[in-house]
């Protein structure tokens, strides 16, 4: 009889505990941008129940205390009775004295449409979960009930598992709630199916827009090609919660520029259209859709789980972000959605600004990882030195991410960098197993069978502070790394602003160059140079005109309401071009072509879509790969 009791009680507890959280979230003042919430928390025992709003995100580093756009918040038990709300800081409330059953209501505000926000307005409404929902402590493990009251002609796109009702989904647990945005809205919606092991699976993309059909059913195309590239790279998909992966994508004139990576969907949002800013959208699109591996599934061991009350720091953002950027681009030559010249003027942009930073005296790769909390769309209030001690670990990653692909292709020719990323989706991906920096090096090693290449490689690049020979690593793919202005003199990074009919400093004067050793610093007003009295930004690009590399200018300005003289030696202009050498009138050799080929052409088994733009001024279209019409040299859109 006892051991009967006790089977009953411990179903009892198992039911009890399994019970769902239940949301619910409306939009009647949405054109204020106002959502209005309740969440029931229902038989929790007779505990203080304790509630948050969260404080940081998923795929964001940094604080950013959401509960700012909370407020009218109340509550009631399960009968009604109105229940007090203690407020031990910003973030958390506690309820006690109620009996078992817990709804509280509030008003969420959001006007930010971004991949950390949320946005809502008489168009749509864009979710990200941690900015927007309430959750309570000790109750992760319960399911979620998750109704949406929309307007009839909104649609629902989300990673949420559906129901039988068209407006209600479901998550299995706490951690999967919050990971997966929420789009509303009268959106462009498209499907397609891919054969995955034994079955199927389908990626979705739903736009919002302020396009035409015609337009993000012809970038769909380029989606799927891009898809199939980045699959490539690591053999198969990954096994998708519910068979699906889907791309909420917001294009619009208000929209902030964005991507923000989850485990089976992504938000990509973007203040230009599909006909004024493709490349970068579709940059975005294969840098967040690489993310389902690397990141998601192939998963920093310093970021699990996630806590959604501090910054989460890790020191292997340099490879998580990093080499995903080194791959965004290089996928979408893969794919024939960019051009070689447009993939070498990506490279060169990164390149030069690694290449110029002084951050580089300062931190290594594993550092700059780490000061993510600071920069990962963190806000200050006071003026930081970042231009002069912060490389992002974007870029350093992705530089580091070409130097390792070229490096392994040189000295294995029958290795590449995505035979790294089988390795570490077969030890870390697969099976979840979350990993280090020294995994990295470990699956480095087993990749190439050469353990002293892979220590060489670490100790000097992502642990140390050397540069790898970038010029002798590209000329393997007739590639030139040269200076592209190296005639040119150089005052210093040229972000100036008028104050006061005079030019001022925007930002700190970068370590090393003419303006830093003359002086100047954020905020000092240019006066006159040799003489002339400075107005506007032109005047100093007037100056530069008629200067050569190694002359002296005197400067007039005011630092702090001092008025003070310096001497001012110009330089080169420091920022360096990658080109092929074709166009520096070098020789391609078959060796090279055959590089070229093995690196940058497509890797996909299958058959990728064809790929056309089309130039409304003359009429004709091309192949997806010329991004300017030789008629107008404008960009061209897609091919409807």
């Amino acid at each position: 009889m006892k051991f009967r009791l006790f089977v009953l009680v411990c179903l009892f507890q198992t039911a009890f505990a399994q019970e769902p959280i239940s949301y619910s979230i409306s939009f009647d003042n949405a054109v204020h941008h106002e959502a209005s919430i309740s969440v029931t928390f229902p038989n929790i025992g007779k505990e203080p129940l304790e509630l948050y709003m969260s404080r940081s995100s998923p795929g964001r580093y940094a604080l950013h205390e959401f509960v700012k756009n909370v407020y009218d918040v109340k509550a009631t038990d399960g009968k009604g009775k109105s229940l007090a709300l203690i407020q031990p800081d910003p973030y958390s409330w506690r309820i006690e004295n109620h009996n078992g059953t817990v709804t509280v209501t509030y008003t969420l505000f959001a006007d930010l449409c971004d991949g950390t926000y949320s946005a809502i307005d008489g168009t749509h409404a864009h979710l990200n979960i941690p900015a927007t929902y309430m959750w309570a402590k000790g109750m992760e493990k319960r399911p979620i009930r998750v109704q949406f009251k929309t307007p009839k002609n909104w649609k629902i796109a989300t990673q949420l598992k559906p129901t039988e009702d068209p407006l209600v989904f479901t998550a299995p647990d706490f951690q999967y709630f919050m990971d997966s945005p929420v789009e509303m809205s009268n959106f462009d919606w498209y499907e397609w199916t891919i054969p995955h092991r034994d079955r199927t699976q389908t990626i979705r993309m739903a736009f919002h827009h302020s396009g035409t059909k015609d337009e993000s059913k012809a970038f769909f195309e380029a989606v799927k090609a891009i898809v199939l590239e980045a699959k490539a790279v690591f053999g198969e998909l990954p096994e998708y919660d519910n068979g699906t992966y889907t791309f909420l994508a917001d294009y619009l004139p208000y929209a902030h520029r964005d991507g923000m990576e989850h485990r089976n969907s992504t938000v990509i949002t973007n203040h230009h259209s599909l006909q004024t800013g493709l490349i970068d959208i579709a940059g975005s699109v294969s840098h967040e859709f690489f993310h389902c591996w690397n990141v998601e599934r192939i998963r920093p061991k310093s970021l699990e789980p996630f806590d959604f009350l501090r910054a989460n720091m890790s020191g292997e953002l340099w490879f998580a972000e990093g080499f995903t950027s080194y791959y965004d681009a290089l996928i979408l030559k893969r794919a024939a959605v960019t051009s070689l010249d447009q993939y070498t003027k990506n490279l060169s942009k990164d390149l030069s600004y690694f290449l110029g930073s002084p951050g580089r005296r300062y931190f290594n790769a594993v550092d700059m990882s780490r000061q993510a909390p600071f920069a990962d769309a963190a806000t200050s209030n006071d003026p930081q030195n970042k231009s002069n001690t912060f490389i992002s670990y974007y870029n350093f990653g992705a530089v580091l991410g070409l130097a390792l692909d070229l490096s392994i292709r040189e000295k294995f020719p029958d290795k590449t960098l995505d035979d790294l990323m089988r390795e570490m989706w077969s030890a870390h991906g697969k099976n979840e197993l979350p990993y280090t920096n020294d995994d990295v090096k470990a699956a480095l090693a087993k990749t190439t069978r050469d353990q002293k290449f892979a220590d060489m490689f670490f100790e000097k690049y992502i642990f140390g502070r050397d540069v790898p020979d970038f010029g002798k690593l590209l000329s393997q793919a007739g590639l030139l790394l040269r200076k592209s202005k190296s005639d040119k003199p150089f005052f210093g990074p040229m972000d100036w602003k008028i104050s006061d009919n005079a030019v001022a400093l925007k930002n700190p004067s970068i370590v090393g160059s003419p303006l830093y050793k003359a002086g100047l610093d954020q905020g000092d007003k240019i006066l006159t140079v040799n003489g002339e009295m400075i107005a506007e930004t032109s005047q100093l690009d007037t100056i530069l005109a008629h200067h050569q590399i190694g002359d002296t200018l005197t400067i007039e300005y005011e630092q702090r309401t001092v008025h003070k003289t310096a001497k001012l030696i110009l330089m080169e202009d420091p920022v360096w071009e990658i080109v092929t050498f074709e166009k520096a009138g070098q020789t391609i050799t078959q060796d090279i072509e055959k590089f070229r080929k093995n690196w940058l052409t497509s890797r996909s088994s299958e058959k990728l879509p064809v790929l056309k733009k089309y130039c409304p001024e003359c009429k004709r279209s091309f192949d997806f790969e010329l991004e300017f019409c030789g008629f107008d040299g404008k960009e061209l859109g897609l091919t409807p």
